[in-house]
């Protein structure tokens, strides 16, 4: 017997929750129309509507049940239209590095198909200051509405490239001078990597990790000394360890 599937999804190009819509306002990425909950003009809510107006983007009050249709989630009270993500290139992501005058510090996703997580990278990405983040175009989430609300606003400012291949990016990068770690199990400390040069690091799917041709392709593997009985961590969270470890070595190596 075949059931009906009722889980409800937000539209493409709906961002919702109220640090994802600051966000979008602050990234200057078109927005159509803002949606806020009927009466609720209060705390930040009223922030984030003061700056639409100010940047004459229309605000609509709706009833709650318009707003669950459009989000599907937990929408706080207030999502906006938003022109769709604009994917950007390797190439741009490593001319944002030269234009800040700084070595490229990059962030690859290889197969994670959890939103949540990838919005949780792209937060720990964009509290690093990495220059961009590379995803690949298939067997992997792609930034919808559910990935910007789990981002809390980071995927208005972390650019995003998409690629054909994963390992063949890290070849091209390597080539440039960009050195490209696995994070994954079984590898050098991540705290004894010297990781202040050009860098990319790769953070694998929830389940099988990092594919092994691409730790293979990639210069080595780095990991996070463990002390307790469970020996790995998710993703997103071996990622802010690992990003904030890279940032600080990079800006503070003292």
């Amino acid at each position: 017997m075949a059931y009906e599937d009722k889980t409800v999804k937000a539209a493409e190009g709906v961002v919702y929750g109220r640090n994802a819509v600051a966000e979008l306002l602050k990234s200057g990425r078109d927005v159509d129309k803002i949606f806020v909950l009927r009466g609720e003009r209060e705390g930040s809510i009223s922030v984030i509507v003061a700056e639409a107006i100010k940047k004459k983007i229309p605000v609509t009050e709706v009833e709650k049940q318009k707003l669950d249709r459009m989000c599907g989630g937990n929408h706080q009270g207030i999502c906006a239209y938003a022109a769709a993500v604009e994917y950007t290139t390797v190439e741009r992501i490593l001319q944002i590095a030269e234009e800040k005058n700084e070595k490229p510090f990059i962030a690859i996703a290889d197969g994670i198909e959890d939103p949540h997580n990838l919005g949780a990278l792209l937060r720990c990405c964009e509290c690093a200051g990495v220059h961009g983040l590379i995803i690949p175009k298939r067997h992997s989430v792609t930034v919808t509405a559910a990935v910007e609300k789990a981002s809390a606003g980071a995927a208005s400012h972390v650019p995003v490239a998409k690629v054909p291949n994963v390992a063949a990016c890290i070849d091209s990068l390597e080539k440039l001078g960009v050195w490209c770690y696995a994070a994954e199990a079984g590898g050098q400390s991540v705290y004894g990597t010297d990781l202040t040069s050009a860098v990319a690091i790769v953070f694998g799917s929830e389940g099988s990790g990092v594919s092994r041709l691409v730790k293979e392709r990639c210069d080595g593997i780095i990991s996070i000394p463990m002390f307790g009985q469970i020996n790995s961590l998710n993703v997103s969270c071996a990622a802010a360890v690992i990003l904030s470890y890279a940032a600080k070595s990079r800006h503070d190596p003292f």
